[in-house]
């Protein structure tokens, strides 16, 4: 499907992400996946919304244990083709501008990634920085945009080494920090990332509300809150209440924006370090960010 144009940066839109990012102590953003769904707009138009703080592209499908790293956008480009994604350079760096964060997602409920070895982890450590942030490489899908940092959306494979990859992304220094984001299930400790949250040295962790019977919202919410508070104990910098954007968006766990509202924001507010909502995802957000950023 062709990808609609750059829209125009209006003055209601940067007026509408500027209060997203700036806000007070106790104001949070919305963050949310973009890039599996070619019938979801361009990045740009994400951006341009005014709704989200955060966008994280989504997904390196493959890397890790000697393969050829695989990036995987659905409809949006074909990025083995080369310069077929190039178009999101300017794209990304008009949601930089506009002061959204825009970060590459690894891994995802389907793919062949792994890490093998520490060592293993430090190449794609390198790896990443050299194709997606502020190194050098012949092969750059987005050109000379350079992304804020690396989401870590660990489904499969094995919980080892991390906490590795973490540390060597976070060493890289290129004039900005890489921002690191995770992205694990509600219950508590996360069976792929707890040792690589642990190290202290996420800047988000979006924890994953849905397809969790156990700790997703339900009745009064307090299955959910009991997991928020446990969450928030992790040495990381903000935790983010992870939801679907509509009710086809995950097996279970939508819960209606007026509840949201209502009943687990007041609530999950109290926590120096709420961070603000996590939706999957772009392509399933039709007015569910819309109905609830005011109160984010």
């Amino acid at each position: 499907m062709a990808l609609q144009k750059l829209t125009p940066i209006t003055l209601l839109s940067l007026l509408a992400a500027a209060s997203l990012i700036g806000g007070g102590s106790s104001a949070g953003v919305i963050s949310t996946y973009w890039g599996q769904n070619g019938n979801e707009g361009s990045l740009a138009d994400a951006c341009s919304s005014g709704n989200y703080g955060i966008i994280n592209i989504a997904f390196l499908v493959a890397f890790g244990n000697g393969q050829t790293p695989v990036l995987n956008l659905a409809g949006h480009c074909d990025p083995p083709t080369p310069n077929s994604c190039i178009r999101f350079a300017d794209q990304i760096k008009t949601c930089q501008r506009l002061g959204i964060k825009v970060l590459l997602s690894l891994g995802g409920g389907v793919g062949t990634y792994t890490l093998s070895s520490a060592d293993d982890a430090r190449q794609v450590a390198n790896f990443l920085w050299n194709t997606f942030l502020g190194g050098q490489s012949s092969s750059r899908p987005f050109g000379n945009a350079v992304l804020d940092g690396i989401d870590f959306d660990i489904e499969l494979g094995t919980n080892q080494h991390w906490d590795v990859l973490a540390r060597a992304l976070r060493g890289f220094s290129g004039g900005r920090k890489v921002l690191l984001s995770a992205a694990p299930q509600c219950p508590f400790p996360d069976a792929k990332l707890d040792t690589a949250i642990r190290t202290g040295l996420f800047d988000y962790v979006w924890v994953q509300f849905y397809n969790n019977p156990p700790c997703q919202f339900s009745g009064n919410g307090a299955s959910l809150k009991s997991a928020w508070n446990t969450w928030t104990s992790m040495p990381a910098g903000k935790i983010f209440l992870g939801l679907p954007a509509s009710p086809d968006a995950a097996g279970s766990g939508f819960v209606p924006a007026n509840v949201v509202i209502s009943q687990i924001l007041p609530d999950i507010k109290r926590s120096p370090k709420y961070g603000g909502v996590m939706l999957w995802s772009r392509f399933h957000d039709r007015g569910f960010s819309s109905a609830i950023k005011s109160s984010v």
